[in-house]
């Protein structure tokens, strides 16, 4: 048998580094299968546990070794509106393929390489399903993972769906956060075309808040869900992150991928190629704008203040960079930007690490008088990120003091009928910083939102 990492094909290193297409070139029909049959068809499949959506991951995967493609997609669409989007993007392995009772001695099942086969390979025979009777209309703010899968399973029960878009493109952060070289914008536009075809208008250009107001809504439609993520960057607090040369990462991505600045001038937005990038985190967003770096011809140097093995990001993630020739500067912390005008270096601290704080990770604590340069001319700043506040400034409704949206059980909000999910809520029901967490929020709303126009409609009676 062979290993999980022989099956899989990529672009060489060496070639990627050039371009912006995907890396990941995903199965063949005959490794797909090969990789299907391993699956032990358990009886209490604790796989489909770990899955934030509940596929059903044996039977589609049954449906693979039988080379019955067009079931197994048939199959996990009953529950993943996105399956091209996740079998690329989500973390399988802390997820479904962590559960997998073969990766107690050996490897567990590739899901997530099987879920993208199966995606790929779809026929996009649509059938748009029946409508009901009583429909609702609801109105969806955001087309993020979380607004995409609300609005998907609540067009699947019947209702008319409307979703409100501030961009002038679909997908949220699946097209202006994630690299074309892990998830092509092709796939994002066949994954809302589907939704679109199941009946969601889509209005782009539609800022809530500003285009329209939430009262707007509310009088227009039965239920409101709100899934606009949390967008607003997060910065270290130093001297010097206000020199030209700094960026966020939000904007760096959102340039390359939404803008596609890689492509300028043939594309308006344009991003400065710097020649020495230091990109200051150790999340998948730290190694997607370290890997866009590169990919523009910069030498890229990633510092983080804790050790490589408490990194954040994705094994898969850290490994393709590291192929690529990045540079790791583990137990790390800035200090200041360094130059007049424009970026000419950055001092850095070295850490250490002592006891676990809050988030379960050993809490680095910075080594006296272990300053240190490193010269570049570009600074990312790629720590996390917060709720933009433009929302709820704009509409009186219950937040916590760091502007995420308050929700109770029922994913409902401090104004009856307005619901929220994904990164905007933050905390367990938030998305966990992750799409698939986000799809499990919208979904979970989408239940609440059923649940609550037909009670509205009984009252109504």
């Amino acid at each position: 048998m062979k290993s999980r990492q022989s099956l899989t094909r990529e672009q060489e290193p060496e070639k990627r580094i050039k371009n912006f297409d995907e890396v990941n070139l995903g199965y063949s029909e005959e490794c797909a299968k090969e990789e299907a049959e391993r699956c032990l068809q358990c009886a209490n499949p604790k796989c489909v546990d770990g899955c934030p959506v509940s596929v059903d991951i044996p039977k589609f995967i049954k449906y693979i070794k039988e080379g019955k493609n067009y079931m197994a997609i048939k199959s996990i669409k009953k529950t993943n509106n996105l399956p091209g989007v996740c079998g690329r993007v989500c973390p399988q392995e802390d997820q479904c393929e962590k559960e997998c009772i073969l990766g107690i001695k050996n490897e567990p099942i590739n899901i997530g390489k099987l879920e993208r086969f199966a995606a790929d390979m779809e026929e996009r025979d649509f059938k748009a399903p029946e409508k009901n009777t009583d429909r609702k209309k609801i109105a969806i703010v955001g087309s993020g993972p979380a607004g995409l899968t609300c609005a998907a399973d609540l067009a699947l029960a019947g209702h008319k769906v409307v979703i409100y878009e501030a961009l002038h493109d679909t997908g949220g952060v699946l097209r202006y956060g994630i690299p074309e070289f892990r998830l092509p914008k092709s796939i994002v536009d066949n994954e809302v075309d589907y939704i679109q075809k199941l009946g969601v208008e889509i209005k782009k250009n539609s800022l809530v808040g500003r285009t329209y107001t939430l009262d707007e809504l509310r009088k227009k439609f039965d239920a409101v869900f709100i899934g606009v993520g949390a967008g607003l960057p997060g910065f270290l607090g130093i001297q010097g992150e206000g020199l030209n040369g700094v960026y966020s990462a939000n904007e760096f991505l959102t340039r390359i991928n939404l803008m596609k600045a890689y492509k300028f001038p043939d594309y308006d937005t344009p991003i400065k190629k710097a020649k020495k990038v230091v990109v200051v985190g150790g999340g998948n967003v730290a190694m997607d704008s370290a890997r866009s770096a590169k990919r523009l011809g910069s030498e890229v140097t990633v510092v983080y203040r804790r050790s490589l093995e408490e990194m954040p990001a994705r094994e898969e993630e850290i490994k393709h960079a590291q192929e690529e020739g990045i540079h790791f500067m583990m137990l790390t912390n800035p200090v200041k930007v360094l130059g007049d005008e424009k970026v000419e270096g950055i001092e850095c601290m070295q850490m250490m690490l002592g006891n676990a704080d809050e988030s379960g990770r050993r809490k680095p604590l910075p080594i006296e008088d272990s300053e240190f340069d490193i010269e570049c001319d570009q600074v990312i700043i790629a720590i996390g990120q917060g709720p933009n506040p433009l929302l709820t400034k704009a509409v009186s409704i219950e937040h916590d003091p760091r502007g995420y949206i308050r929700v109770d059980e029922n994913m409902m909000t401090s104004i009856p009928g307005v619901f929220a999910g994904g990164d905007i809520i933050g905390g367990d029901e938030g998305a966990g910083a992750t799409v698939i967490h986000a799809m499990g929020a919208g979904k979970k709303a989408a239940k609440a939102i059923e649940f609550w126009v037909k009670q509205k409609k009984l009252v109504v009676e």
